[in-house]
């Protein structure tokens, strides 16, 4: 489980985030969504310790993620908007087993990890190549299976169907569906609903940091012009 609980964050003397309170349950899919700046990315950060609040807290699994960020990052699962900004390695099975190297796994279990990732995003068998030759697709592909070689129970996803083509997406939006009916719990983040109205349970949505809508998919829908947000059944 996830919970922030009073969560502000800061540039300046701006709140990005300004005192969102939310709880994401095991399992469960969640759409972070809202107008460019309205501080979804921000918001999402602080659930593995990529940030640190200025008030209040976030807790996984009951632990507070400032105290325990090793905790945070092997329960909660990291993929960027731009899978370049993750990459740590040149070739494919190199950077997937990053993540299970510094957990301090035996090379065995580090293999099973990214032996079993690739194959889930279908690019088993591809190791050895070089991420930089990669499509946008394939790319976006090795992220998320540097993501699921952690073996979180959440993962995070910002903005994952930017800049892919349909057949890209539709492979990304394949895998997510799969880990969803597996009990991965999603968190994604977008500013367009469009294709993902199936796969996401809930829909909490952000005006200028705060949280101004947080109900069930289909109660969602019919408040997205609230957070700047297209219908995507228009």
């Amino acid at each position: 489980m996830i919970e922030a609980d009073g969560l502000v964050h800061r540039y300046g003397e701006t709140a990005a985030v300004d005192g969102v309170s939310l709880t994401i349950g095991d399992g469960e899919a969640v759409a972070v969504v809202g107008a460019n700046g309205s501080g979804k990315t921000t918001l999402v950060r602080h659930f593995d310790a990529l940030m640190e609040p200025d008030e209040g807290s976030v807790r996984v699994d009951g632990r507070d993620v400032t105290d325990d960020p090793v905790y945070a990052r092997t329960r909660v699962g990291m993929v960027f908007q731009n899978p370049r900004d993750q990459f740590v390695a040149g070739t494919v099975s190199a950077d997937v087993a990053f993540g299970p190297e510094n957990l301090g796994l035996g090379r065995s279990e580090i293999d099973r990890r990214v032996e079993a990732a690739l194959e889930a995003v279908d690019m088993a068998g591809r190791g050895d190549e070089r991420i930089d030759r990669l499509s946008g697709g394939e790319r976006a592909r090795v992220a998320l299976a540097g993501a699921l070689a952690m073996e979180p129970d959440h993962l995070v996803l910002d903005e994952p169907l930017v800049g892919l083509d349909r057949s890209a997406r539709e492979s990304v939006l394949g895998h997510l569906d799969a880990l969803a009916a597996e009990g991965t719990g999603l968190v994604v983040v977008t500013h367009d609903l469009r294709d993902l109205v199936e796969t996401v349970d809930r829909v909490v949505g952000l005006v200028d940091g705060r949280v101004a809508l947080d109900e069930p998919t289909p109660a969602a829908l019919d408040r997205l012009d609230g957070v700047g947000v297209r219908d995507p059944r228009c």
